[in-house]
């Protein structure tokens, strides 16, 4: 079961944007589940290295293997790059779209950082001081902002990324605010982004992510797991006013799923419960697809 919220900001000037944005996106939930979007481009996937002002990030591009595509910039989860995060970069270049899955800790270490998530525990104090140090390198002022120009230039340069078109991107976790820096640090360029379970949207601070919406163009999707709705029950209000009084177009749900729910190698909860929800990972997935493929046409 999800509770889903929508903004339905009753500014006139706002009304448009939000009956578009809500027709678009239902149009493109309707081509997703026809049979015309069942086949699967065949993809190439090679690791690349971007150089960025702050050293080299290694990083891994996967586009269908022939044409120009829209691209996507997709941000992980505290665990950083690994197979997982590939096979959602493959799984997105399969649908047409050329993928930029980024080392975003490629300041402390080369991927993958974490070798085994599944084995992870949240509960041991030694497991999370070997995160603090990899998301504190790309949460320092202005990392993230430099490191989303360099990873848009990069697409804009490849022949298989179609410049034509706007560029999407997506977080997981950790990944979610930092969807929401890459969209206000290169506005011209990014038509959609999509967070997912994002931690830390929402914060007392003068540099909270939600702050940022007057800056973005793109339209968002916010999709928040239960447990942190729980925790912090007004940020989906805060977010939606946000973006409404921005006139920024944002669909803000909540999913009945655990934190991590749409990664399937997350480990297991405190209580042994499994944190990855495929149903709700594929109506995530749905959700993304839809996005991508009316913001970016």
């Amino acid at each position: 079961m999800t509770d889903e919220t929508r903004d339905q900001d009753s500014s006139p000037a706002n009304h448009p944007s939000r009956r578009e944005f809500v027709t678009t996106v239902m149009a493109g939930l309707a081509v997703a589940a026809s049979g015309g979007a069942a086949a699967e481009l065949p993809v190439v996937e090679k690791s690349v290295e971007i150089k960025t002002p702050d050293g080299t990030c290694d990083a891994v591009f996967i586009h269908p293997s022939s044409g120009s595509h829209p691209g996507v910039l997709v941000w992980p989860d505290a665990f950083g790059l690994r197979p997982s995060l590939r096979d959602i970069g493959k799984r997105l270049a399969a649908e047409g779209f050329s993928v930029l899955v980024p080392n975003p800790f490629y300041r402390v270490a080369k991927a993958p950082v974490i070798a085994d998530p599944s084995s992870f525990s949240f509960s041991n104090p030694a497991d999370r001081a070997k995160l603090q140090p990899l998301m504190g390198s790309v949460n320092a002022a202005g990392a993230a902002e430099k490191d989303a120009a360099a990873y848009v230039a990069f697409l804009d340069a490849q022949p298989q990324v179609n410049t034509a078109k706007k560029v999407g991107t997506q977080g997981y976790c950790m990944g979610g605010p930092l969807v929401v820096r890459t969209a206000a640090a290169v506005p011209e360029r990014i038509g959609a982004g999509a967070s997912f379970h994002g931690g830390g949207l929402v914060t007392a601070n003068p540099d909270s992510p939600h702050l940022l919406a007057p800056k973005i163009k793109a339209r968002m999707y916010f999709g928040i797991a239960a447990n942190d709705d729980k925790s912090q029950p007004d940020a989906k209000d805060k977010l939606r006013e946000a973006f409404a009084a921005a006139n920024v177009p944002a669909e803000i749900e909540v999913y009945g799923s655990l934190h991590g729910w749409c990664i399937p190698d997350m480990p297991k909860a405190a209580d042994g419960t499994p944190i990855y929800n495929k149903p709700d990972a594929e109506k995530a997935w749905a959700k993304l697809i839809a996005l991508y493929k009316t913001a970016l046409a």
